[in-house]
């Protein structure tokens, strides 16, 4: 074979060869395709939107606390280009209204930096739309990590959690309450801590995610059909409070003009519709504002309308003085020797300031006689005081709708076996009570002797708007109907006779008892006092409304007694329900 010829027989060989690898090839890819495992593109996409937390409205209609979604913008300062940074400051600035300096301070940190957590919804569509323009214009760049890794990122916005919004600010404080916030799979929850956000926290809770699972479109937007997994998004119901929000802010402005001009430590307001419990205004001039809490703000975080309890002073007489007639152990009309003032138990001696000879049972409440008050209680035995005391609401709780509540403290069975505790618990020292429990017991007498716990909240409603009525404690009958008339009507002579005069409104009708009561510091009484004013105002159109007034430590030495502070107060409260229609002449 000549060399022309091998020539020839090796290309033939060599496109033999060829031939048969590139026929093995596709043996092998056919192989390959058919036994091997392979990576096919996903055609599932998933959906998750976070529920948020209901909203706290006012009986009149008006928004008091709300959540909102909010959102992060994240940026690897890697991926901006160094000749762009300032355009990107710029921008981002504009778009999500964050001073420049204070994204430039941000992005000296090197690597991943979130730039803001709190972008509300809108904002953050804006910075999305951002993105796409600052990737048009070439603001972010590829970047190698020393991993050998190359990264390139652009401007991410995404849901941070929720934030708490309270749009009147320190309106309705502290029973509104507030909130905490706490890290769930790195969404920011809200969870409430005091007032109604705490007593309601489980129906305000957000109840479930919006979850979709399914086939995506070329949008990457999920298909819902039989295959698919869709969970509905529900948010947390709203509450209705029993609060006009017009009323409160009134109220609460005289409370903090009264607080001002008296030097008063706190000012204590509360209204309730005698015939049902619910109260219309629940007002204190130490307020805070909970979309900015701050140290000084602490001592306002408790809502003292139920947290705190005090001696009541003389406010407790017209209460055992119902009890002692219902029990048929005095008339009003007996006579009572008042030791011309001044009178001596055992060792311990008991003073009025107005010094009578005598005077009948009704007179002891009408001049709020001590002396008349400590032996017509020595009538009742220790297990009928105690007992008493507890069917009008003391030592327990009142049933309101606020977390925390204190009971007080009564004597028990034991103490009132001296004749000494029978007589300071009568004219309201050696016990304490709360404001809300002394509104409560008040509005037994002005509702004709039955109890009703008091309420802040009226409705739950779902995210349809459909309200659901909260069911309330069956009321309870504590004192006869006749007890009760007989002493609404003293307490309306103690308003057109004796201590309460300056509390009259014309064409209304007003009964009430006022207290002025030392207040024990290091175990014994200083010259500091708490003045209280509780009473009812009624019109002829069957309008009925007990209210009470605290004014907790005013620092005025000539104006401390309830005469000068509580009840000038209760008239200008009872003028303003005039003036808002709640009472009509």
């Amino acid at each position: 074979m000549n060399d022309a010829q091998s020539k020839k027989a090796g290309k033939i060989l060599l496109l033999f060869l060829t031939i048969g690898m590139g026929f093995c090839i596709f043996l092998g890819t056919i192989f390959y395709q058919n036994f091997a495992s392979r990576k096919l593109p996903n055609f599932q996409a998933k959906r998750i939107e976070s529920a948020i937390r209901g909203n706290i409205y006012s009986s009149d209609g008006f928004l008091l606390a709300s959540s909102k979604k909010v959102y992060k913008a994240v940026v690897n300062t890697h991926n901006i280009n160094p000749q762009k940074k300032e355009l990107f400051v710029n921008l981002f600035s504009i778009y999500s209204k964050i001073p420049k300096n204070q994204i430039l301070s941000k992005l000296e940190k090197k690597g991943n930096v979130t730039l803001s957590y709190a972008i509300d919804s809108k904002s953050a569509s804006y910075l999305k739309q951002l993105n796409l323009k600052l990737n048009q214009l070439d603001v972010f760049q590829s970047y190698e990590d020393e991993n050998g890794h190359i990264f390139k990122y652009g401007l991410s916005v995404v849901e941070s959690g929720e934030s708490r919004d309270y749009l009147y600010q320190d309106t309705m404080e502290p029973i509104l309450g507030y909130i905490n916030k706490q890290n769930e799979t790195n969404i920011t929850r809200v969870q409430g801590v005091k007032g109604i956000e705490k007593s309601f926290d489980n129906e305000l809770e957000p109840m479930s995610d919006l979850l979709m699972i399914g086939q995506r479109d070329i949008g990457f937007n999920v298909i819902l059909n039989k295959h698919s997994t869709f969970k509905e998004r529900m948010d947390g119901y709203d509450v209705i409070t029993s609060i006009p929000l017009k009323l409160q802010k009134k109220i609460e402005r005289l409370a903090d003009e009264n607080a001002a001009q008296l030097g008063a430590k706190e000012i204590l307001i509360g209204i309730i519709e005698s015939k049902s419990g619910k109260i219309l205004s629940l007002a204190s001039s130490a307020r805070f504002n909970p979309n900015l809490i701050t140290k000084n703000d602490y001592s306002k975080l408790n809502a003292n309308a139920i947290e705190y309890s005090y001696e009541p002073g003389s406010i407790i007489k017209p209460i055992i003085y119902a009890i002692l007639l219902d029990k048929n152990l005095i008339t009003p009309n007996e006579t009572i020797d008042l030791e011309n003032g001044r009178f001596r138990l055992h060792n311990f001696y008991i003073t009025d300031t107005h010094r009578l000879k005598s005077a009948t049972a009704e007179e002891v409440l009408l001049y709020s006689s001590n002396i008349g008050m400590a032996k017509i209680a020595q009538r009742l035995s220790p297990p009928e005081y105690n007992a008493a005391l507890q069917a009008f609401g003391f030592g327990n709780p009142s049933g309101i709708d606020l977390p925390y509540e204190r009971v007080g403290v009564i004597p028990d069975i034991k103490r009132f076996q001296s004749e000494v505790y029978r007589a300071t618990a009568s004219y309201g020292y050696g016990l304490r009570t709360t404001f809300i429990q002394m509104l409560k017991a008040y509005n037994i007498i002005t509702n004709y002797g039955i109890s009703y716990n008091p309420y802040l909240v009226e409705y739950i409603q779902d995210s349809k708007s459909i309200r659901y009525k909260l069911k309330h404690q069956t009321p309870i009958r504590i004192l006869s109907n006749k007890t009760a008339k007989e002493v609404k009507d003293t307490l309306i002579k103690v308003v057109n006779e004796g201590t309460g005069k300056t509390a009259q409104v014309k064409g209304i009708t007003i009964g009430g008892k006022t207290g002025t009561a030392h207040i024990a510091q290091g175990g014994k009484y200083v010259r500091k006092y708490n003045s209280s004013f509780f009473g009812f105002a009624n019109d002829e159109k069957g309008s009925e409304y007990t209210i009470g007034i605290s004014v907790f430590e005013p620092n005025e030495t000539e104006a401390y007694f309830a005469t000068r502070t509580a009840v000038p107060l209760f008239k200008e409260v009872v003028n303003l329900l005039v003036k808002e229609n709640y009472l009509k002449p």
